[in-house]
C-alpha cells in the first residue's frame, strides 16, 4: 500500500513540475562592470539551454546578426548549427537594411540545410525596420528582450530579456512571426497580405498560476499598428495605459528617448509621463550616453526640470581590450509601474519603433517579478555609471562606430 501511495505522489509532482509554466528573467552585463546580479543568468547560457532543448522547430526574429570569430556569439551559433544537424527546423528573419552592413554570417546560415533566412524590407512596407529581439522554441517557449544577435550583446552592452515558457502566451508572437515570415519571402505580395489581416479588437492577455513565482497576469504586445493583429496589444497604447496607471512610482531604463521625430513632435509618451508627474507620481529614468546631440538633448533636459522627474544618462567604461564600436553601452528597456507590474521590450521611445517598425514586449503584473526588476533598476540608478542630467551642461556628442 505504501509503495502505491508513494507511486502516485511521484506521479503528481512529476506532472506538476511539467506542467509549471517558466518565467525567468535573463541579463547581459557589460564585462569589467559591477552590474551583476549573481541571481539572474546570463544571455549566452539561457540561449544555448533554449537552443538545444528544441525538438522541432527554431524560429529567430532578429535585428541583425553579427559574428566575430572567437567571440560570444560562436557557440550559440554552433548549437544552431547543431540544431539543424539533428533534424530541427530553423528560421531566421532579419532586418533588410541591417542585412546590408551584416549579411556574412545570415547568408552563411541560409546555406545550411534545415536553415532558411528571409531578408525583412519592412521598410518598402512601413517605412520602419525589423527592430525586435526574439526567438520561439517548439512554439511554446520564448525568449525576447533588449539583446540583439550579436557578440557584443553578450559581453559588452548591458542588456535585460525574459524567457517565457506558456503555449497559450508564446502562440500571440508565433502568429506575428509567421506573418512576417510570409511578408519577408522573396516573391511576397504585401499588399494583399495586409489587406487579409483580420485584426481583433480584444486585448489578449494571460493568467498564469502554477509559477514558481506565484500567480502572474502576462499582457503581450507589439507594434506597429498595420501589422500585429491585436490592437488592442500595440506596445504605445499599453505604455500610456500604464503611465496613466501609476499611483506612486515609474522607474524606466532605456536606450534612447526622443519626443522629436522627423521635425514632428512626438508628444504621446512624453505627455503622459509629464501628466503622471503632476499628479504626484515620482518617475526615474535612466538613459544611455548615446543621446548627447541637439535637439534630443534639450528635450531629455526639459524632462528632467520638471518636478517629480529625475534622469539620469548611464555611461558604460571602455574595456580593458580597447575601443569597440556600437558597445558599452546601457540598452536595456524596461518600464516598472508602482513594484507591481513591468514592461520588457524590444523598443527605444520615440515615434518610429511604435508606429513603423516591428517591436515585441511583455507585460508582467506579478509584485515579486517587479520588485526583482526595479532592484536590477536601481543597481544602475545608484551605480557609479549613472549621473543626473545636468541643465546648464554642453554635452558632447559619443562617437559610437567602429
Amino acid at each position: 500500500m505504501k509503495r502505491t501511495v508513494m507511486l502516485v505522489l511521484v506521479i503528481i509532482m512529476s506532472f506538476s513540475v511539467y506542467a509549471k509554466d517558466r518565467i525567468e528573467l535573463v541579463e547581459s552585463i557589460p564585462i569589467e562592470t559591477s552590474l551583476d546580479n549573481k541571481d539572474i543568468r546570463n544571455t549566452s547560457e539561457v540561449w544555448i539551454e533554449m537552443i538545444n532543448s528544441a525538438k522541432k522547430t527554431l524560429d529567430f526574429g532578429e535585428f541583425y546578426i553579427s559574428h566575430k570569430e572567437g567571440e560570444a556569439l560562436g557557440p550559440i551559433l554552433n548549437a544552431v548549427y547543431a540544431a539543424a544537424d539533428r533534424g530541427i527546423l530553423v528560421r531566421f528573419i532579419v532586418d533588410g537594411n541591417m542585412y546590408k552592413t551584416y549579411p556574412e554570417t545570415a547568408d552563411k546560415l541560409n546555406e545550411h540545410e534545415n536553415i532558411s533566412v528571409h531578408v525583412y524590407d519592412l521598410n518598402a512596407i512601413t517605412g520602419g525596420v525589423l527592430h525586435a529581439k526574439y526567438f520561439i522554441v517548439d512554439e511554446k517557449e520564448i525568449f525576447l528582450g533588449s539583446q540583439n544577435f550579436d557578440w557584443r550583446a553578450l559581453k559588452h552592452i548591458h542588456e535585460l530579456g525574459i524567457r517565457i515558457e506558456n503555449k497559450k502566451l508564446v502562440l500571440f508572437y508565433a502568429e506575428l512571426f509567421e506573418l512576417d515570415w510570409q511578408l519577408s519571402a522573396e516573391d511576397a505580395d504585401s499588399e494583399h497580405i495586409l489587406a487579409n489581416i483580420v485584426q481583433r479588437e480584444e486585448l489578449e492577455s494571460f493568467k498564469v498560476k502554477n509559477t514558481e513565482h506565484g500567480k502572474i497576469n502576462l499582457t503581450p504586445t507589439a507594434s506597429n499598428p498595420k501589422i500585429i493583429f491585436n490592437t488592442a496589444n500595440w506596445d504605445e497604447s499599453n505604455l500610456v495605459r500604464l503611465i496613466g496607471s501609476a499611483e506612486n512610482s515609474i522607474r524606466i531604463q532605456l536606450l534612447s528617448y526622443s519626443p522629436l521625430s522627423r521635425k514632428e513632435l512626438y508628444e504621446t509618451l512624453d505627455l503622459s509621463l509629464r501628466k503622471a508627474a503632476a499628479r504626484g507620481v515620482r518617475i526615474e529614468m535612466i538613459l544611455s550616453d548615446w543621446n548627447f546631440y541637439s535637439p534630443r538633448i534639450e528635450y531629455i533636459k526639459s524632462l528632467h526640470a520638471i518636478p517629480n522627474i529625475e534622469v539620469k544618462f548611464s555611461t558604460i567604461p571602455e574595456a580593458s581590450e580597447g575601443y569597440i564600436g556600437y558597445a558599452r553601452v546601457e540598452h536595456c528597456k524596461i518600464m516598472v509601474i508602482d513594484e507591481k507590474e513591468f514592461w520588457l521590450g524590444t523598443s527605444n521611445w520615440s515615434k518610429s519603433y511604435f508606429h513603423n517598425g516591428r517591436n515585441l514586449g511583455i507585460i508582467v503584473k506579478n509584485d515579486k517579478l517587479a520588485k526583482r526588476v526595479s532592484q536590477i533598476f536601481l543597481k544602475s540608478w545608484n551605480s557609479e555609471y549613472c549621473q543626473p542630467v545636468e541643465l546648464g551642461k554642453s554635452y558632447k556628442r559619443k562617437i559610437i562606430t567602429e
